[in-house]
């Protein structure tokens, strides 16, 4: 029964109507954990890029204690790195903290209006994190993972695609990441999963969320049991969680 660790952004747990608590069977973690025939743990938050994810792996008590236990790691972040960023990331995220609560309100209803307008006129430039840096964190977590487990299988996942209208339907900057992301997959030797591949139709076809961004469960079904194809042959039989 393989166990799956999956670092992922909101892509892992929202469905066509919203986010999911992470036992929803139909999310692709545990789609893809059902198909062989195991369970997944997902440590994942809205808009988190690799950068989040490096954040997670070395500061959360309860991913210490999974990583001894688990059969495989996702690394399913780097999609929210491509998406514009009109302002700086510590500025927009900090929007929640503004106080008291009716500047806050306007505060993002400006933000969200601007967002879009922004995005088109700069051209989708900055990113939410630039290319460089989300390699640097990937492979920074994949030579941290090799150092406490060096046979524990490691995959990753190519940018998604979007359609948002939150997002002036920009997304320049996507092409130059999956590039990077490749070589660095190759260099690293770290498998990963095509999701405009697998699922660019979807989105780009309507048939996702409404937002233009996040999945239905056609869309989660189908990651799913691509990810399980890609794992499948990774696992070791019979091998011992954190052995060698």
């Amino acid at each position: 029964m393989p166990r799956l660790l999956v670092f992922g952004d909101s892509l892992s747990f929202h469905g066509p109507e919203g986010p999911c608590a992470a036992d929803e069977p139909r999310l692709w973690p545990n789609v893809a954990a059902g198909v062989l025939g195991g369970p997944a743990d997902l440590v994942a938050g809205m808009g988190w890029t690799a950068r989040d994810m490096w954040w997670s792996l070395i500061g959360d008590p309860r991913v210490w204690a999974d990583l001894h236990h688990v059969d495989v790691v996702v690394l399913a972040v780097g999609s929210m790195d491509t998406l514009p960023s009109p302002l700086p990331t510590y500025l927009r995220t900090g929007l929640r903290y503004l106080r008291p609560e009716g500047l806050r309100r306007v505060a993002r209803k400006a933000y969200l209006a601007a967002q879009p307008k922004l995005s088109v006129a700069l051209r989708g430039r900055p990113t939410v994190l630039p290319t460089r840096l989300t390699v640097h964190y990937l492979d920074t977590a994949v030579g941290a993972l090799r150092i406490l487990r060096p046979a524990l299988p490691i995959v990753g996942v190519l940018p998604s695609v979007h359609r948002a209208d939150s997002y002036g339907r920009v997304h320049t900057a996507r092409a130059q990441a999956e590039a990077a992301v490749r070589e660095w997959g190759a260099r690293a030797d770290v498998p990963l999963l095509d999701l405009p591949a697998v699922v660019g139709e979807h989105v780009l076809g309507g048939r996702g969320n409404p937002d233009g961004m996040h999945w239905g469960w056609e869309g989660h079904a189908s990651v799913g049991k691509a990810m399980a194809a890609l794992i499948g042959p990774l696992l070791v039989p019979d091998s011992e969680p954190g052995a060698p």
